[in-house]
């Protein structure tokens, strides 16, 4: 007789909102809060974890390798939602992270939930997007068992690609087929299976960690300003704008100069005033600084 597995924390009933329906409005939003308050320190527990992550991706990353996101439903989208938000952020191809989610682009917007349960599928994802051993794919799934994320991971594994999995399941730990296993446990949810809320939360924390430390790991900041953002607005625009303003001390009219001869590329502009060079040369060095502006400007200090 097949031993049948313990029911995951995010399928649990919550006992302290069993009688949700009961409360006031202001009743029903504070315990909400409350609720939600939980998240982050589950998420402080899994630091080791989520560093360790962070490291697997920027070794691969130098040597040429991409981060791939795999989940279904809310942990789909939230991967998604990352991926797409590093290209404006920090300037990066679009290719260089990437999401999948269970039933393609569909499934963005209009639940498509009877995706997630084949394995195969997520094995054939992976081939689609000839995922290669120095590439790195993190598994997204709130109860840990995904059929879709789980074949995802073992054929990434089969690659030699890294392997990294965010679950808020506890009980699937042992189950889960990857190096390193991200597991901010945030207990039962307000509504009963409802990983939008807190699960949702918590993995939109941990993946915004995993790729904006990555980032500033690969020299795409300078100390906390966004360096390296692709400015395809014009609140992005007067972003750089204000970012070579106090990186130099030049006035508006001056910097925005300096930012046309640099084809509105920040670090470039940066450098360029810094080391007295023009834009192929300032582009030269930021290559032998491995796009570090802070290396790329230590000869002038």
């Amino acid at each position: 007789m097949t031993r049948r597995r313990p029911l995951p924390t995010t399928e649990k009933r919550n006992r302290r909102s069993e009688n949700i329906d009961e409360l006031s409005t202001r009743q029903i939003v504070d315990l909400i809060n409350t609720e939600d308050a939980l998240v982050p320190a589950a998420v402080a527990r899994q630091r080791k974890h989520i560093a360790a992550a962070v490291d697997m991706v920027v070794e691969r990353i130098r040597r040429g390798g991409r981060l791939f996101y795999v989940g279904a439903g809310t942990s789909g989208r939230l991967g998604v939602l990352d991926a797409s938000e590093c290209p404006p952020t920090f300037g990066v191809s679009p290719l260089l992270v990437q999401g999948i989610i269970a039933g393609g682009r569909r499934a963005l917007v209009r639940s498509a939930e009877g995706a997630e349960d084949c394995a195969g599928d997520g094995a054939e994802a992976i081939d689609k997007k000839h995922v290669k051993p120095v590439d790195v794919v993190v598994g997204l799934a709130a109860c840990g068992m995904t059929p879709y994320v789980h074949g995802a991971l073992n054929r990434a594994r089969r690659i030699g690609a890294g392997t990294v999995f965010v679950t808020c399941a506890p009980e699937a730990v042992k189950h889960i087929p990857a190096e390193i296993i991200i597991n901010p446990v945030v207990g039962p949810e307000v509504i009963t299976g409802s990983t939008r809320m807190k699960a949702g939360t918590a993995t939109k924390l941990v993946l915004n960690t995993l790729t904006t430390a990555a980032m500033i790991k690969l020299g795409k900041t300078y100390g906390n300003l966004m360096v390296d953002l692709r400015a395809t607005n014009e609140k992005l625009r007067d972003r750089s704008l204000r970012i070579v303003i106090e990186m130099t001390g030049l006035s508006r009219a001056r910097a925005k100069n300096l930012l046309a001869r640099a084809d509105g590329k920040v670090k470039a502009a940066i450098v360029m005033h810094f080391r007295k060079v023009n834009l192929p040369a300032a582009l030269k060095i930021l290559d032998e600084s491995r796009q570090s502006l802070r290396k790329a400007l230590e000869e002038t200090s």
